[in-house]
């Protein structure tokens, strides 16, 4: 059986890391073989770097900042490719999506950000876990990073993702609502793809 490739998008605090955790759990409980990711991955050399940045250590164009985050992701990429070809589920904490959308809020072009990583296994359903940025500031009050207290940025990054969740293979899920409603939504639309497989 071909394996599937989930990522959960959406703005900081948008539930992106709770969701994707219990559906592996529910998934792995129905006896399907899961990884989660999450990106950008710290512990990779390039993930620390992005992490310094993010918190001020360093200073990096916003085209460079991406072509760190593109790169991050490539490090997974052949066992990203290897685990789907093996049948598994892949499920992301942001992907490929994420540069497009914080990208596209720093004013570089969309069509370049998406084909700089056309290479990396495409996902096959996204879900977008919408709030609004106010909701994101208010989650997190303190220690959010660069991004995270750029108000004006944050409504850029989501009219990105609103575009790009018109797209096929998308899903755009109300993320204001209470963790069990937005789980339960999770799991219908990710069962439904699943049966598609």
């Amino acid at each position: 059986m071909a394996g599937l490739l989930i990522a959960f998008e959406g703005l900081d605090q948008s539930g992106k890391e709770t969701q994707a955790k219990l559906i592996r759990q529910r998934l792995e409980d129905q006896g399907h073989r899961c990884r989660l990711l999450s990106f950008p991955d710290s512990a990779t050399p390039i993930g620390g770097e992005i992490g310094r940045a993010l918190h001020g250590e360093r200073e990096y164009a916003p085209d460079v900042m991406q072509l760190l985050f593109v790169a991050n992701r490539y490090e997974y990429r052949t066992r990203i490719a290897d685990w789907l070809a093996a049948g598994g589920v892949v499920i992301c904490d942001r992907y490929v999506a994420s540069s497009i959308a914080y990208g596209e809020g720093h004013g570089l072009d969309p069509v370049w950000l998406a084909e700089i990583q056309r290479f990396l296994p495409q996902p096959d359903l996204t879900v977008f876990l919408d709030i609004v940025p106010e909701t994101a500031l208010r989650r997190k009050s303190a220690g959010r990073d660069r991004y995270e207290r750029d108000l004006a940025l944050l409504l850029r990054v989501r009219a990105s993702y609103v575009r790009q969740s018109q797209q096929p293979g998308w899903c755009r899920i109300d993320g204001e609502r209470p963790r069990e409603n937005v789980a339960a939504e999770v799991a219908t639309v990710v069962t439904a793809r699943l049966a598609r497989r």
